[in-house]
Parts: C-alpha cells; sequence; structure tokens
C-alpha cells in the first residue's frame, strides 16, 4: 500500500529547496563561465585591439569598394549604388558578428587547454551545458559590444541612412539567429578535442566554407547548386537575408516570422546534436589523453 507524501511535509519542501539550490548554483556558474571569459580577453587585450582594428578594415573596405562600384562603370542602368553599399556593409557587419561568436567558443577550449585550466574545467561540478552556454553568452554580448562600435564608424564615415529601415523586425531576426547559433558554435569548439594540434586550423577552416556558401556578399543564386544546397542548410543564410530584408526593404516582425520560424527550427535541432556530440568529443579526449597542454 503506498502512502502518498502531503504537499507541506518536510521532505517535500525540502526537495523544492534542493531544486532551487541547484539552479542557483548552476545560475551563478553561467555567468561565471562568461565572466572568467571577460578576464581573459582583458588579460590579452592588445590582441582583441589588434582584432578590433581588423574587423573594423574590413568592413571600411568592402564599403569603398562598393563606393569604387562607380568608378568601374558599374552605376549605369538600373544599379543602385547605394543599396549595394548598404548589402555589402551588412553583410561585412553581420559576418563580423556571427564569425566573432562563432569562433568565441572555438578559441575558449584551445585556449584552455593552452592555459592547462581545460582539465580542471571538466572536472567542475557543474553541467557541460552551463559551461558552454556560459562561453556563448559572454561571446554573444561582446560580439554585439564590438559590431555596434564597428557600425558606429560605418555610418559616420559613409553616411548609411536607415530611414526606410525596420529595426525591430531586424532585431527579431537577430535574436533568432543566436539559437542556431550556439549549436554552430558548440560544434565548432568540438573540433579542438577531436584533434589538439589541427583543431583550430579546422575551425578556421569551416568558418571559410560558411563564408562562401551563406551569401556575406553576393546571393546564393550565383554560386554552383551544389553550393547553393550547402548554403541553404546554413542558418547564417537565413540570417543575413531575413536581416537585409528588414534594414532595406523595410521587412516588419510580421513578414519576418517564416524566417524567424526557421532559424528556431534549426536552433532546436543543432542545439541538443551539438550537445550530445560534445559530450562524445569530452570523453573521447579524456580517454585518450588529448586533454593535456601542447605547444
Amino acid at each position: 500500500m503506498s502512502v502518498e507524501t502531503p504537499k507541506g511535509s518536510p521532505r517535500t519542501q525540502g526537495e523544492a529547496s534542493e531544486f532551487v539550490g541547484v539552479r542557483h548554483v548552476e545560475l551563478n556558474a553561467l555567468f561565471g563561465f562568461a565572466e572568467r571569459q571577460m578576464h581573459v580577453v582583458k588579460r590579452y587585450w592588445v590582441w582583441e585591439v589588434v582584432w578590433l582594428f581588423y574587423s573594423l578594415v574590413s568592413v571600411l573596405s568592402i564599403g569603398y569598394l562598393a563606393s569604387g562600384l562607380g568608378t568601374l562603370g558599374a552605376a549605369g542602368g538600373s544599379f543602385d549604388l547605394h543599396k549595394a553599399q548598404l548589402y555589402l556593409l551588412i553583410g561585412a557587419l553581420l559576418w563580423g558578428y556571427l564569425s566573432l561568436v562563432f569562433m568565441e567558443a572555438a578559441y575558449a577550449i584551445a585556449w584552455e587547454r593552452w592555459e592547462g585550466t581545460i582539465e580542471y574545467t571538466f572536472m567542475a561540478p557543474v553541467r557541460r551545458i552551463t559551461h558552454l552556454f556560459g562561453i556563448c553568452l559572454f561571446a554573444i554580448g561582446y560580439g554585439l559590444a564590438r559590431t555596434f562600435v564597428v557600425l558606429l564608424i560605418a555610418i559616420a564615415m559613409f553616411g548609411l541612412d536607415f530611414s526606410h529601415a525596420d529595426i525591430p523586425g531586424a532585431l527579431a531576426v537577430l535574436a533568432a539567429s543566436t539559437v542556431p547559433l550556439i549549436g554552430l558554435s558548440i560544434l565548432t569548439a568540438v573540433l579542438p578535442l577531436l584533434s589538439p594540434q589541427k583543431g583550430e586550423q579546422m575551425s578556421i577552416a569551416l568558418q571559410g566554407f560558411l563564408l562562401l556558401v551563406s551569401g556575406v556578399y553576393y546571393p546564393l543564386s550565383v554560386l554552383p547548386v551544389a553550393m547553393q544546397v550547402a548554403g541553404a542548410a546554413s542558418p547564417l543564410t537565413y540570417a543575413l537575408a531575413g536581416i537585409r530584408h528588414s534594414l532595406l526593404d523595410g521587412a516588419g516582425v510580421g513578414e519576418q516570422l517564416p524566417t524567424i520560424a526557421i532559424l528556431l527550427g534549426m536552433g532546436a535541432v543543432l542545439i541538443p546534436a551539438s550537445i550530445v556530440v560534445f559530450a562524445w568529443a569530452e570523453n573521447r579526449a579524456k580517454r585518450l589523453g588529448l586533454l593535456k597542454r601542447s605547444g
């Protein structure tokens, strides 16, 4: 004969308190990992200045490339030079943000191995998803801050006009794109675990492939069919197309709902899959002794 535990019994209250306590610890750990990434950036702040300068120069180069199209004779007929410039600059800015978030997770694992802390991190009594989400949380905040600085300078230098843009629509797509981007970032973080010597180079190669097929500087229609198929599988393609649709054509949140649904659906698949793959790669690295610092 089973005896039901009264809802107000000490046992039930104790279990509830323990659950709340575990959630509090995990939340603290989440922000703790984000804060640790911030301290790493502060320690190597000179390199961050260099990368900020590189991002700025890359965006400005694309802007001046668009400005030079008129000189090269591309401004005739129905060609809209201003729209072309906005198209390219939006692509450069968004790629700067997306690639930064994408690479921060991969380099976080590589840096931990170099610093000799990765074994301690993997032994910490926190869930792996908390650790990975903490890294991604910092990467998203840092990426947005750096992209905003570059955007302000680009607006000042090129006099960009966003009077016809729908900012809420663009922000909604950007927020939705963060979900699959986290999944991609965690999948990229697996590469340094699989190969201590070549993992970072593999991450750069994957980043370059996404740049090629995601329509950063051109529509997918100009690519060969095989690359168009690869681009259709990339969430960055839909993020770029959706944000451009809002900033260039004034598409509101309602018009962006199909794009937002696609991005959220991709995220719902990528995040669980990436966590499972990371867990497998972590167990493999521990079994083969690949967590030790190299170099």
